[in-house]
């Protein structure tokens, strides 16, 4: 009886032992692309048009003043909101090729209303708050970003307001918002 279980225990450690060898032995094999049939079909790669809205779009400038509305309000308990925007314009438009994500960047002016007086230069957070202004022209820097919507349903709007950047999201002073 013992023999049995002895050999029955040899012959699942000498199976193990091949198909350990035999995977070592399939895998020293050259790599190559994936067949045809071992493709993905729903990934295959980043299919862009290149089909992102103007700078001056309505729908775009709105988004930014409501959220930014939004922000201040929410996080930053201030009432500034953004008026206007004036001189609008292209910065860039998809500056790292076209097998990147398609990004317009843009800027403009515009003039910041209603920050309260104890907003200049808070502590918050461990970090120095900017300095805004209130009724000053200042600029704001925003991309448009294709597939940068609502999980990737339709375009999208990243920006930041030159002296709000509080959180220093795209500090310095904004420079990270553009490319």
């Amino acid at each position: 009886m013992r023999s049995v279980r002895h050999s029955r225990g040899l012959f699942a450690k000498a199976a193990a032992g091949a198909l350990a060898g035999a995977m070592v032995l399939g895998s020293l094999g050259a790599a190559q692309a994936a067949s045809f049939l071992e493709k993905n079909f729903w990934l295959s790669g980043p299919n862009y048009s290149g089909n992102v809205p103007a700078c001056d779009t309505p729908a775009a400038l709105s988004h930014i003043q409501k959220t930014f509305a939004q922000t201040e309000s929410r996080f930053w308990n201030s009432s500034a909101t953004l008026e206007g925007f004036e001189r609008i314009h292209e910065i860039a438009f998809r500056p790292w090729g076209d097998e990147y994500i398609p990004r317009r960047y843009c800027s403009a002016e515009v003039i910041v209303t209603g920050v309260p007086a104890s907003a200049h230069g808070q502590y918050v957070g461990g970090k120095v708050a900017a300095q805004p202004v209130a009724g000053k022209r200042t600029k704001v820097f925003y991309s448009i970003v294709e597939d940068g919507g609502f999980i990737g349903y339709s375009w999208g709007v990243e920006w930041c307001v030159e002296g709000f950047d509080r959180s220093w999201t795209y500090a310095p002073n904004c420079r990270m918002a553009l490319p």
